[in-house]
């Protein structure tokens, strides 16, 4: 029989159904608690009610409304994660949290469901990157706002809630009771990227850099200059935030970096960009591959894995899966020698 996954933080809060709060309560809600006379706008989420709001001064907020299941240490993480950032690391483009009428970081609604904790942040322009044209400029500066992000928390001493993030490369051999669910064609590659993370795990323990890291730098996250798409403008989405070696940070982003064509320019580039910010030591650079190969393998066992358990979802859980295979198949033999050569080839571009 196969054994119960590992939980995910937040997981319940990604499954259970929640009474979704109106425009007029949200508006009204913001009022009450922020002090804000504003409109609002539905924005897509789905693990919270998140409203755009608008004031009458033009000023813009995002405004979030937890799911009645979210862990409270879950978002005070976050919150204090945001707070770090501003306070040591005001130039990284994060979103700024908003305290309420009495000074506080949130606000908890009691409702029939449970308490529903409010937050609201400032709210950043741009446009995500992934709807963005693709340049060689734009991967290196992603690269090197990754690195200005894991400077700017590399002295943050929250800690996640207690229990193992699903999404964590840290935690991959535990998937190993999942692959069962992974189609027969693709079963093979993955089965052989946890025989390389097993095989490499003694390197990885004894990795030094290890601190809170972003763990979700993906082109959904991300907000470039609609004016300049090179340059970015925004990072969000807190949610997945680990405590792990500072490189799997830089495995998870390079992981999207995969799946086009191009993919030596832009991998090569986003590199760059990062170890010019914050060069990498020999032994992460060794381990880069491995782990890149291990987050696309983990995208392709959890997909799998909960399709088949919610068919009715399936769509949306699939929706990254062809790009993560594509990816593993692209750098399947990927060394480090071959990846430090990508970099250097675009250096010289």
């Amino acid at each position: 029989m196969m054994e119960k996954p590992v939980r995910t933080q937040g997981e319940d809060a990604m499954t259970r159904s929640w009474s979704k709060i109106a425009l007029a309560e949200a508006e009204a809600l913001a009022g009450e608690i922020y002090g804000l006379d504003a409109r609002a706008r539905p924005l897509p989420s789905e693990r919270d009610d998140t409203f755009r709001l608008t004031d009458a001064d033009g000023r813009e907020f995002t405004f979030k409304i937890a799911n009645p299941a979210e862990e409270p240490a879950a978002l005070a993480f976050q919150d204090g994660a945001l707070l770090h950032l501003e306070r040591y690391a005001a130039h990284v483009p994060v979103p700024r949290l908003v305290p309420t009428r009495q000074g506080a970081r949130s606000f908890t609604l009691q409702t029939a469901e449970g308490g529903r904790i409010l937050r609201l942040l400032t709210f950043l322009q741009g446009d995500l990157q992934y709807r963005t044209p693709h340049s060689a400029a734009q991967s290196r500066n992603v690269g090197r706002a990754l690195a200005e992000l894991g400077i700017g928390l590399q002295d943050y001493q929250g800690r996640p809630p207690v229990g193992k993030l699903m999404w964590d490369i840290s935690h991959v051999l535990d998937l190993r009771a999942f692959v069962g669910f992974v189609g027969e064609e693709r079963r093979p590659r993955a089965e052989a990227v946890l025989r390389e993370v097993e095989a490499a795990a003694p390197r990885i323990a004894a990795l030094e850099r290890r601190q809170i890291i972003h763990n979700d730098f993906n082109p959904h996250n991300i907000l470039m200059d609609p004016a300049a798409p090179e340059r970015v403008t925004g990072i969000i989405d807190f949610g997945d935030m680990v405590h792990a070696p500072l490189v799997n940070d830089l495995a998870v982003a390079l992981s999207y970096h995969l799946a086009s064509d191009d993919w030596d320019e832009r991998a090569g580039a986003f590199i760059q960009g990062f170890i010019a910010a914050r060069p990498l030591s020999p032994p992460e650079l060794e381990l880069l591959p491995v782990l890149t190969r291990a987050r696309l393998a983990m995208s392709i066992i959890i997909a799998e894995w909960r399709s088949a358990q919610f068919p009715e979802n399936r769509d949306y859980i699939l929706r990254n899966h062809a790009s993560a295979w594509r990816g593993l198949q692209t750098i399947s033999d990927l060394s480090a020698d071959g990846l430090n050569r990508l970099v250097q080839k675009t250096s010289g571009a």
